[in-house]
């Protein structure tokens, strides 16, 4: 006996104490399964306790009033449920909404089937509806309206501005001093080139031959154009980003030549000059053919400058660099040429000796056109010269009448830079230049087919001291002096 009274008091102690809320729990659990007679005592214990709130408690739910086991209930996957929380989720294979319990009570902890009508974050956008099931809504993608024969693959944005047709994003009038920080170059970095490989000799005949072809192939006034593109960009007129705006504390190329800390960009637009001189001089020069070849490029030459002057593309760096090269000393001693030119090409003679050099002589005097209406980009070399240190020719009540004027010009010239941009910049609208002809017209690469990719980095004074020899060198060879 004693030993059925100590069996008694150890079965009669619980393992795990309910706690006191229990029965109020299990008994509101009985009603709600007596409230849904299509659940029945034979499914499993675990399976009835799916009226938690928790999202993971969806893979519990699922029996239908239809289905008394409750088998294909729990077989349905739980990405087919519709949830109610914030993370959008899209259904592409949404179940019968019938086969889920309806009318369920959000007090309980259950979750409605249908979801909940609330504003949602981004607009929605309907799917196409497929086998007549009730269109599904997600909030990634905005609602457009339904259009037949369009969808959303085929649009295709409009092509963007090139950078010298954008608009300046900063105005003139409320643009504040920033402190210079560095020096600025516009040069583009080395590229790749599609018309010289990465190690070449200067002057390579194949390479000549295609930029013949290509000077060719355009009239005067698209390689104007394309002049006037390279020439604004090399001088920080156009294309001109906000951090470069940044660093060198003003907004254009135009006003920090007139700075102290504008000495790279006067250097750099000095050998464009000059290069640009020499290269012109090399298309005259490099003809070994007849005379009559000599002179058509003179006359290339001439129509060129033509089409550079004030009143047309208006680059007036451009149409120095082409008058430097027909000026040049190795060009202008070849009698026989200049004399075939004015036999067979009359007008361009004309315009070269009547219209042509005394422009020039002025804007070199600092007494030429210079007015932004009828001046893309104005004549910088002599106010750079003068910058860099260069003396003044001529006697000296001249050359001091001449340096006030440059000075006076260069003054205008900076204030007046945003002008000179939107004239640009018209004069620019709706051009969409060849790639290989810009490229043929860059400071880089004139001076890689000049002096090679070795000799392209030697000092600038010691090359174009050589290159003025071989020049000598051809212009003798074509005419030798008598």
């Amino acid at each position: 006996m004693w030993k059925t009274e100590a069996c008694c008091k150890c079965r009669a102690q619980p393992l795990n104490p309910l706690s006191p809320r229990a029965p109020c729990r299990c008994h509101r659990m009985e009603k709600t399964l007596l409230a849904n007679p299509g659940t029945t005592a034979s499914c499993p214990a675990r399976a009835r306790k799916w009226s938690n709130s928790q999202p993971a408690d969806l893979a519990h739910m699922g029996q239908s009033r239809e289905d008394p086991t409750g088998i294909e209930a729990f077989a349905m996957p739980v990405s087919a449920l519709p949830r109610t929380g914030s993370d959008p989720v899209l259904l592409k294979a949404p179940a019968p909404l019938g086969t889920v319990a309806n009318s369920l009570r959000a007090s309980d902890g259950q979750l409605q089937a249908k979801a909940p009508a609330k504003p949602p974050r981004t607009p929605s956008f309907e799917l196409p509806e497929a086998s007549e099931r009730p269109p599904t809504y997600c909030e990634l993608v905005p609602r457009v309206p339904c259009v037949q024969g369009t969808s959303l693959s085929q649009s295709c944005p409009e092509p963007e501005a090139p950078w010298w047709e954008a608009e300046e994003d900063e105005e003139e009038e409320n643009r504040c001093f920033t402190r210079p920080r560095a020096e600025i170059s516009f040069c583009p970095p080395d590229t790749p080139s599609c018309l010289l490989g990465p190690q070449n000799r200067p002057l390579e005949p194949q390479v000549l031959h295609t930029l013949r072809g290509l000077f060719l192939e355009h009239h005067p006034g698209s390689t104007a154009l394309h002049l006037l593109l390279v020439d604004c960009q090399a001088t920080g007129l156009l294309g001109v980003t906000r951090v470069q705006r940044d660093n060198m504390g003003v907004s254009s190329g135009l006003e920090l030549l007139t700075l102290p800390h504008g000495c790279r960009l006067r250097l750099e637009l000095l050998e464009r000059h000059e290069t640009l001189a020499l290269a012109g001089a090399l298309a005259v020069l490099g003809c070994s053919g007849p005379l009559e070849e000599r002179a058509a490029a003179l006359r290339g030459l001439v129509e060129l400058a033509l089409a550079l002057r004030p009143g047309a593309a208006g680059d007036l760096p451009g149409l120095a660099a082409v008058m430097g090269a027909l000026l040049m000393p190795q060009v202008s001693r070849l009698e026989h040429t200049w004399r075939q030119l004015r036999r067979s090409h009359t007008e361009a003679a004309l315009a070269f000796e009547q219209e042509l050099k005394p422009l020039m002589r002025a804007l070199d005097e600092g007494a030429g056109p210079c007015d932004p209406g009828e001046v893309a980009l104005p004549h910088v070399a002599p106010m750079v010269r003068l910058l860099e240190g260069e003396e003044v020719a001529g006697p000296l009540d001249e050359s001091c009448e001449r340096l006030l004027r440059t000075l006076h010009g260069a003054r205008h010239m900076a204030r007046d830079a945003p002008k000179f941009r939107k004239v640009a910049a018209q004069r620019l609208r709706g051009f969409r230049p060849n790639p290989e002809l810009r490229e043929a017209l860059t400071t880089g690469f004139l001076r890689r087919l000049l002096w090679g990719s070795r000799g392209a980095g030697a000092p600038r004074a010691e090359r174009f001291e050589k290159f003025q020899r071989v020049l000598g060198v051809l212009s003798q060879r074509l005419e030798p002096d008598s």
